[in-house]
């Protein structure tokens, strides 16, 4: 599994100099390098210290999620450890690499993949609603059509995964019927955790503490942007503050939707492109803030995953390889896998 992430995390890094390139490009070779050294790097500790706000809140809706699917034993430097390592795999399409934190989890915890698989799904869609939510100060500052149309789509999609999850006699009736295929039969047991769980972290109170909490953390990451732009010379005001908010946000939301790893490509010519729409800041201005702003969020979450996978890197993978090898036992013999409550 950990081996085919980083094969697809190699790729990525490619891409992401291709992205690089484009940009460069696009906000002119010669004179992005003038832009980045009139950048006031007095606001870096700032902007990376709203990001890590950020994580920290973030990490709170990672325990928040354990307990709800009563997963103990985990002490909290373990569990910090797990969930900033899974930032070494944001450069995988949708971040579904995270699911390694799972993969973790079973080694050191011997909780079943798919008792905490629902807990990535829980935070992507979570942080999806607080994005939307973060758009809706451009129904006064970025195009609100547009925002409208996203803000519906995405708690209509909430809403129906929502009625999905507790509708729990049709649920049951589809995964009675899954068992009976050939291929899904093997399955049963994990496909039946991972319902179970799902259904647990879609409750109505679950999904508002979780959204308030993305709300919060994402929100930094926008007031982080904005001192990009202030670092970039752009004049100051609440207006502006909107603006950062709102192209962050919507930005993100798009390289989600795109699919491509770390939303690179769309996220970046998002930024770029609602810079000069509503800031009305020039090409180079627009690709020094994206490449400031991304480096500040995207590329510093990698190096902290990295760097917590490095230190961490015996215990994760010595438990983890010895979760495999009692995986493995189990399904020999025909027995379930182990639960927290076996």
């Amino acid at each position: 599994m950990v081996s085919d992430l980083r094969h697809k995390i190699a790729l990525s890094l490619l891409l992401a100099l291709v992205v690089f390139a484009g940009l460069a490009i696009y906000g002119d070779v010669r004179a992005l390098p003038t832009a980045l050294a009139r950048f006031r790097w007095g606001y870096l500790p700032l902007i990376l210290g709203l990001t890590l706000i950020n994580y920290a809140l973030r990490f709170v809706k990672w325990e928040y999620y354990l307990r709800r699917l009563n997963v103990r034993g985990v002490p909290l430097g373990t569990s910090l450890a797990i969930f900033l390592s899974g930032f070494a795999f944001l450069l995988t399409p949708g971040k579904v690499g995270e699911v390694v934190k799972s993969y973790f989890l079973r080694g050191l915890a011997g909780v079943p993949m798919a008792r905490t698989a629902p807990i990535i799904m829980a935070e992507r869609l979570t942080d999806g609603v607080a994005m939307a939510l973060l758009c809706t100060v451009g129904l006064t500052v970025g195009p609100a059509g547009q925002t409208w149309v996203l803000l519906g789509v995405t708690l209509g999609g909430l809403l129906a995964l929502i009625v999905l999850a507790q509708w729990r006699s049709g649920a049951l009736r589809l995964l009675g019927w899954g068992e009976r295929l050939p291929l899904l039969g093997r399955f049963a047991h994990s496909l039946h955790q991972f319902y179970e769980s799902a259904a647990d972290l879609l409750r109505p109170r679950a999904l508002l503490v979780a959204i308030a909490i993305g709300v919060v953390s994402w929100g930094m990451e926008g007031v982080a942007f904005y001192f990009v732009l202030r670092g970039l010379g752009v004049p100051p005001g609440v207006h502006l503050l909107q603006q950062a908010i709102f192209i962050l946000a919507f930005a993100t939301i798009i390289g989600a939707i795109v699919m491509m790893p770390g939303g690179l490509g769309g996220a970046e010519a998002s930024i770029a492109g609602l810079l000069q729409l509503m800031v009305r800041t020039p090409e180079t201005v627009a690709v020094a803030a994206t490449l400031l702003i991304r480096f500040g969020t995207l590329w510093f979450g990698v190096g902290l995953g990295v760097a917590a996978l490095s230190l961490n890197r015996r215990r994760l993978f010595e438990s983890s390889a010895i979760g495999d090898q009692i995986a493995d036992l189990q399904a020999s013999s025909g027995h379930r896998p182990l639960t927290m409550d076996s």
